[in-house]
């Protein structure tokens, strides 16, 4: 196991225990203890995992997220905050965080939960994908390389983004609940709630809709859940793992 952690955290206690479990799990972990010196680590090297406080000196941990995702996507972000009102929670999802944890938290279950979200993104790239590419409308889905494309330009997509926009894609006209989704796309262990497909949802249109606040790919089946409307072509069919 040589994945390189990220931790951004001011508070020393919280810190040193973090810092405690994740090595004894096996990983290498790097401390920022200061949002803006966070995003000069961000610029400095590519992490397999960001944990990220939200109540920082320098700059907060909404900045330092949007920062991660200007330049590294696909990072898996996971927030760890003191505010566990629904607002912020949401908020945080807004922005890309893949996870979000409420202080206080287990120890073993931020290990739990980075161990499982590593995992999936190991699986994900070592499985073959259903084809090399899905093609709607301006878009091509790269499934090799992990990218949607509109023209030569690469749209960012966070980790969730991509495979939720993938599974939907590979189902279209089939109407799926958050339930489903979340079952579908975060797994059986992630113990999330079903806003945090919404999240997701509405981040994804703003990337794939001509205009977000009309849909006409991704819809919304009220009372029920989300379908995509377009159905791909899609090309070098191979197995898949996901279902």
């Amino acid at each position: 196991m040589n994945e390189q952690l990220l931790l951004v955290e001011d508070d020393d206690a919280i810190a040193a225990a973090l810092r405690l479990h994740l090595e004894a799990a096996g990983y290498r972990l790097h401390r920022e203890s200061d949002g803006l010196q966070a995003m000069a680590a961000i610029d400095r090297q590519r992490w397999d995992m960001v944990l990220l406080d939200l109540m920082l000196p320098g700059a907060d941990g909404w900045d330092v997220c949007r920062h991660l995702r200007a330049r590294h996507a696909d990072v898996p972000v996971i927030m760890l905050s003191a505010r566990s009102a629904e607002a912020h929670r949401v908020l945080g999802l807004e922005l890309g965080a893949d996870d979000y944890l409420a202080k206080p938290f287990s120890m073993l279950e931020l290990v739990a939960r980075v161990r499982a979200l590593l995992r999936r993104i190991e699986q994900l790239r070592s499985s073959p994908a259903l084809a090399s590419e899905l093609r709607f409308g301006p878009f091509r889905l790269d499934t090799v390389r992990r990218e949607l494309l509109r023209g030569d330009d690469v749209v960012p997509l966070t980790l969730r983004e991509f495979d939720l926009l993938y599974f939907l894609a590979r189902h279209p006209g089939r109407v799926f609940s958050r339930g489903e989704l979340l079952q579908r796309v975060w797994g059986a262990a992630f113990d999330g709630y079903e806003h945090t497909v919404n999240s997701h949802i509405n981040r994804l249109r703003t990337k794939i809709e001509d205009d977000p606040r009309d849909p006409r790919r991704i819809v919304t089946v009220w009372g029920v859940g989300y379908r995509f409307e377009e159905k791909p072509a899609c090309s070098a069919a191979v197995p898949s793992p996901l279902a």
